[in-house]
């Protein structure tokens, strides 16, 4: 399965999740199988407030899921419109964040967790930034 997750920096599995997923620098695309880890940049970081496309941030990529601490409904439901399941991962790297997925211990994100827009201050959305 191919996992992948927005990152604050490319340390590969020890990258730390970032907060919000329009305003990752990157994504670390993470087969779950083998482990094996491959980073991206956002190609999309420069997009409007609700703008976000899911499709353009990933360049083409399509995982299975992604595991976010937080998106907007937009991403949501672009991701969703690729086939993608959406999970809500507390902050930590992502080796951290497979290990809770591969455990079962994520929750789906619904349409009432995702962020209100890019003007959530200096906390982030739910307190991550």
């Amino acid at each position: 399965m191919k996992i992948g997750m927005p990152i604050s920096k490319n340390l590969g599995l020890e990258s730390p999740v970032h907060g919000h997923f329009g305003s990752a620098p990157g994504f670390l695309m993470v087969d779950t199988e083998t482990m094996a880890a491959e980073a991206m940049l956002n190609a999309n970081i420069e997009h409007a407030r609700g703008g976000c496309s899911p499709v353009k941030a990933l360049a083409g990529d399509k995982p299975d899921a992604v595991l976010v601490a937080g998106l907007g409904a937009g991403a949501l439901n672009g991701l969703r419109q690729m086939g993608v399941r959406v999970y809500l991962v507390p902050a930590g790297t992502a080796a951290q964040a497979i290990q809770l997925f591969n455990e079962g211990k994520l929750k789906e994100l619904s349409d009432v967790a995702t962020c209100m827009g890019h003007g959530h201050g200096p906390e982030g959305c739910h307190g991550h930034v």
